[in-house]
């Protein structure tokens, strides 16, 4: 009983400051926008702002919704407010809390595995944003002539898609089976709809990825160890 309540403490902690710290979030970045528009005395059409909206908002209402039933059960309750309030949960967080609970053989729905995901996504962030600061300061003065340069341009058009490589390839070589339908499906869709961004192929990527694993599972491709 005294085990249970003081989880439910916990998690009751968690909520409350994660839901103070989104709501915070939100009225800093729309803080920003509105400071400019103040200062400036330029505001939006809000007619053609909704209408451009409109265009974007259904699949972005769809992602957010996904997003949290997909990686909450990953992250657990901390490490997921602090993954949608800091960002870059696909290309950092995830891959940092996975590994902190790897490392420390503990599984992502466990009370260890909560604990273990939160510290190792807000040492993630922390991290992150001194070697940000540093990187900002240490190469200001060199930036212009980096980015400019013939010899170094066509590296930096390739940084995202190399980024995701590298993270991405330990993955798919450790859980082959899983990966194959996929990164198939997804270069299936590239050949046919070459300009799809990629916050689009999330979705389907998704998709196809649970319904993958379930019939791989059921078939008897994977076990009960490969399918988790």
């Amino acid at each position: 009983m005294a085990k249970n309540k003081k989880q439910k403490s916990y998690y009751d902690k968690v909520h409350g400051w994660g839901r103070v710290s989104t709501i915070s979030a939100l009225c800093v970045l729309l803080m920003f926008p509105a400071a400019i528009c103040l200062y400036l005395g330029v505001f939006p059409d809000l007619s053609l702002l909704f209408k451009g909206l409109l265009k974007v908002l259904p699949l972005y209402w769809a992602m957010a919704v996904v997003e949290v039933i997909f990686y909450t059960p990953m992250l657990g309750a901390g490490g997921t407010y602090l993954s949608f309030v800091t960002g870059n949960i696909v290309n950092l967080k995830l891959p940092c809390a996975i590994s902190a609970m790897e490392n420390a053989k503990v599984k992502a729905n466990s009370e260890e595995g909560e604990v273990i995901s939160t510290i190792a996504i807000a040492t993630s962030s922390i991290v992150t944003t001194i070697v940000l600061a540093i990187g900002v300061i240490a190469f200001a003065p060199f930036l212009q002539s980096f980015t400019e340069s013939p010899l170094l341009m066509p590296a930096f058009k390739q940084v995202i898609p190399a980024l995701f490589g590298a993270l991405g390839a330990g993955y798919f070589l450790k859980h082959w089976k899983l990966s194959v339908v996929p990164i198939f499906v997804m270069l299936l869709i590239l050949v046919f709809v070459s300009d799809i961004g990629a916050s689009t192929l999330i979705f389907p990527g998704i998709i196809v990825s649970v319904l993958a694993t379930f019939v791989m599972y059921k078939v008897g491709f994977l076990d009960k160890k490969e399918s988790k």
